[in-house]
């Protein structure tokens, strides 16, 4: 019997009763069991990623530095805040570890039963993550009718995905089941740590892990000098009162 529990087809990595889909509630809050994370998996297409199964907790965090730029004789008084470089982003990932599928496995490398990496010295070529917030019914509704999609004529970052026999649905889902996704793409990650710890108190055993980023993304957009990323006053958008007298 093949190994149902790393298994790649049908979007996700396993065919198991661990990776059955189920139902979610409708509301405006984005909720957990309506985002997807997914990754490339030992054994599957080397083109296609695939929904992460028996994952505990999936995050991100970043920082960046900014000088605050004072001139002598002018007091106590802050005359510009420079932002410096961003600091690299990481990703932090908590999983159920599983006999014939772990958390290296689940992101593409040759691990556990699969091979022998078995220490971050062994991780030696990068991956990528995708994530997708998949949309309620009713924030598909006012997307798609509302004006903020027309008027910008953005569209970057925004797909669609079907719920259909191979996502959790039936064959009548094909026809019906279409939902909006909001996609960030996480390009070029390298583990930075991992770990997981054998408890006799606790039964269950999960895996945690960090990764560093190379780059962050929506998968769509021509990122560049004059992305219009908002609070643009020479676009006519809100102007801080300290660039009033500008010249827009």
């Amino acid at each position: 019997m093949a190994n149902q529990d790393l298994n790649p087809q049908g979007g996700v990595q396993g065919s198991s009763p661990l990776y059955r889909f189920g139902t979610s509630p409708n509301t405006r809050s984005v909720l957990s069991q309506k985002v997807r994370v997914l990754t490339p998996a030992y054994g599957g297409d080397a083109s296609v990623m695939y929904q992460m199964g028996v994952l505990g907790s999936f995050g991100i965090s970043e920082s960046k530095t900014v000088e605050a730029i004072r001139g002598i004789g002018f007091g106590d008084q802050i005359a510009e805040l420079v932002p410096g470089v961003t600091d690299p982003q990481n990703l932090s990932f908590s999983r159920s570890l599983l006999y014939l599928s772990n958390i290296w496995q689940a992101t593409g490398y040759a691990s556990g039963v699969s091979g022998p990496v078995r220490s971050l010295k062994h991780h030696r070529w990068p991956f990528d993550v995708r994530q997708e917030i998949v949309f309620s019914t009713l924030a598909d509704q006012e997307f798609s009718e509302g004006p903020a999609q027309g008027s910008t004529g953005f569209s970057g970052g925004v797909s669609t995905t079907t719920y259909a026999d191979n996502l959790g649905g039936s064959s009548v889902d094909a026809q019906t089941g279409t939902h909006n996704i909001l996609v960030t793409f996480y390009e070029g990650c390298w583990w930075t740590s991992w770990g997981h710890t054998f408890e006799k108190d606790s039964a269950l055993i999960s895996e945690e892990g960090e990764a560093a980023i190379t780059d962050i993304h929506d998968a769509s957009t021509l990122y560049g000098e004059f992305t219009a990323t908002g609070n643009d006053p020479s676009q006519g958008q809100y102007e801080s009162q300290m660039y009033a007298n500008a010249g827009f």
